[in-house]
């Protein structure tokens, strides 16, 4: 089963490329790709309005690098968070649950979070 991980970077580095995959050094959770996949499908535009970083802070984009890693701001987790709670409510997934933690987890902290995908 093809799994995207999420995790919070606890010491964020500015200008680091983030392009290994550590998801225990992030304590990443896992969520399905069928999962993701739904959410991209079906909440598209929301997705794209959130700005983040694909490995480094100087390669700016917006929403989720499907096949590569994501790193999303502090400042941007509200709006990811408001789409995956909205997601879930229509999902009721368990996986959504805890991403929707994990994100609580790095918003209370002002931590950045890690996303990598398939």
């Amino acid at each position: 089963m093809v799994k995207h991980e999420f995790g919070i970077i606890d010491c964020f580095e500015e200008n680091k490329w983030y392009s290994e995959y550590e998801p225990k050094k992030y304590n990443c959770i896992s969520v399905n790709d069928d999962l993701i996949e739904a959410l991209i499908e079906n909440y598209i535009e929301e997705l794209m309005k959130i700005k983040t970083y694909f490995q480094v802070t100087t390669q700016s984009g917006h929403g989720l690098d499907y096949c590569g890693v994501t790193i999303i701001a502090p400042n941007s987790l509200k709006q990811f968070y408001d789409i995956i709670k909205k997601a879930n409510n229509y999902y009721h997934s368990q996986e959504l649950k805890l991403l929707i933690i994990k994100i609580s987890d790095a918003m209370r902290e002002n931590k950045y979070l890690i996303h990598y995908g398939i």
